[in-house]
């Protein structure tokens, strides 16, 4: 794509330019406030080659625009030497975090807009040029899959996503760095490492090449700046960041005149709306389903564990366990461990034989709560995306995301196309988490109807467990029908052959908690073995 650029065009003249500017700027301003006036997002990528102007850009772009409803993120380069250590653990992981997840932490609520100064594929370009023991063709298609479903997911949730790359040629890139080196108002801007990119620069332009052909998708494509000139590039900027602006804010309105279509009301009985619930479900999944998945009403209730043996089991297994952690922490192994399930089901109880053992430090326990404010203006990916442990750390997520397709669903709390999109909008996040080396472990913690009303009733009656029990556990439990479907369809379509899910039969707790211990033990274990 980048020999369609023609960096010999000639820009207009001065005030041409000035008045052209000066008109192009006053618009975006205008729009920037409607923007955030219908919750409207923005994203503006700037890649690019060092040196191409993308910093002066930027400035001149926020120079005019609000300050309150902007963000600009700037990511650190690659470090050569932290590819090189994580390839020589050879454990299978590929950096403190997953590759995406300074971006979905950089990025601005629904109204703003969020700068990105270099992004996510320069980030991929330089890993697999630094990268020795790895492919680096896997590496970068691995990168280019991420940004994708970054991307993708970004305007699925209301993001007008505008992605420039400003070219110039070699020689240019050569005379800016060095005269920007020579300056001392700007020779900290010029690090050794880009005055020796320039020796990749054949290589990297070929990287280039491939990713923005492989990237220009239809609903984010690439938008080629002339970097050679500053006038030119400024006008193609704004006039991109225009047009992307009024359609989005077109688009934004229309939405806002219709009225929300409740699917049912509220005295259909809840077989029926479980029936309309389902049929707003995908079909199938696009990533291949462990044909294994579970099913509710299949799910034994008769399982149980010799209080006996309970004990000497329990301990034998959280030492073992304890051990395996402090492996997988010098091998930078992350573990990631998610509780869903009923209501008294025993998350909790399981949670807390894990936590004990583990080293206080190397763990976090991660709940999930009825969204902020702040949450809910972002995907609803992007609380646990912030989330995440760094590498050889153990997240144990009490609750999960996936809400999107269980409470949220039931509900009504969001869209139908919304939660329906989001069986693969998770399995895309797993799907991150597994290549960035993660272990991950999802359990569904199941308990008979029969046996969670027994559990119920002893919390009711009981002065010191009657803070366990809510108005809202009772309202959950006449949903059964409405939860039981969801909880199918979660099943059939996240069940992945790289994210299984583990059903802990929980009618007996301590089977749940030994059987969730050895599920955990026998994960980190083949993993190192491996």
């Amino acid at each position: 794509m980048l020999e369609r650029i023609d960096l010999s065009e000639q820009p207009l003249d001065k005030e041409s330019y000035k008045a052209l500017r000066k008109d192009l700027t006053r618009r975006l301003i205008s729009l920037q406030q409607e923007a955030v006036q219908n919750g409207c997002g923005l994203v503006v990528l700037f890649e690019g080659w060092d040196g191409a102007g993308k910093g002066s850009r930027l400035s001149d772009l926020l120079y005019n625009l609000d300050a309150r409803a902007t963000k600009v993120h700037v990511p650190e380069d690659v470090k050569k030497h932290e590819v090189n250590d994580f390839e020589e653990l050879n454990s299978g992981v590929r950096g403190y975090d997953p590759f995406m997840k300074e971006y979905w932490q950089a990025l601005g609520p629904r109204g703003h807009i969020t700068f990105f100064d270099q992004g996510w594929y320069m980030k991929a370009v330089q890993r697999a040029i630094y990268s020795k023991d790895q492919v680096p063709t896997e590496l970068f298609q691995d990168a280019i899959m991420s940004a994708h479903d970054f991307e993708q997911q970004l305007v699925d949730n209301g993001y007008v996503l505008v992605k420039f790359f400003l070219h110039v040629s070699k020689k240019s890139i050569k005379k800016r760095l060095h005269l920007m080196a020579k300056d001392p108002a700007t020779s900290w801007r010029v690090s050794k490492r880009k005055l020796e990119f320039l020796d990749y620069y054949d290589d990297a332009y070929v990287g280039f090449d491939t990713m923005l052909e492989r990237s220009n998708y239809s609903f984010a494509p690439w938008t080629l700046v002339n970097a050679e000139s500053k006038r030119i590039a400024n006008i193609t900027i704004l006039k991109t960041m225009i047009d992307a602006l009024s359609v989005a804010i077109t688009r934004k309105k229309a939405e806002n005149k219709l009225s929300q279509v409740k699917v049912t009301d509220e005295n259909d009985l809840a077989e029926t709306r479980a029936e309309i619930q389902h049929s707003f479900a995908p079909m199938a999944s696009e990533f291949a389903i462990d044909h294994q998945y579970p099913i509710v009403e299949n799910i034994s209730h008769e399982l149980s564990y010799s209080p006996e043996l309970y004990d000497k089991h329990l301990k034998r297994l959280q030492k073992e366990i304890f051990e395996l952690q402090n492996l997988c922490f010098q091998k930078r192994i992350p573990v990631l461990v998610m509780y869903e399930g009923w209501d008294a089901a025993g998350k909790g109880g399981a949670i807390k034989r894990l936590a004990q053992s583990l080293d206080a430090r190397s763990y976090s326990i991660i709940p999930s709560p009825k969204p902020s404010i702040d949450e809910l203006a972002h995907p609803h990916l992007w609380r646990y995306w912030t989330r995440l442990p760094k590498a050889g750390h153990v997240g144990i997520f009490d609750r999960s995301w996936y809400g999107r397709v269980l409470v949220e669903r039931v509900e009504e709390i969001t869209k139908a196309s919304d939660w329906a999109r989001g069986y693969d909008e998770i399995n895309e996040f797993e799907r991150d988490l597994l290549k960035w080396g993660a272990i991950l472990i999802k359990f569904w913690v199941n308990v008979s109807q029969a046996e969670q009303l027994n559990r119920f009733k002893a919390r009711q009656e009981d002065p010191d467990k009657q803070w366990k029990i809510t108005d809202e556990d009772w309202r959950n439990r006449d949903k059964y029908f409405l939860y039981k479907s969801a909880i199918d369809d979660m099943f059939r379509l996240t069940s992945t052959e790289q994210a299984p899910w583990f059903v802990l039969e929980s009618d007996d707790k301590l089977y749940a908690r030994i059987k969730s211990l050895t599920v955990i033990r026998d994960a980190m274990k083949e993993r190192l073995d491996g």
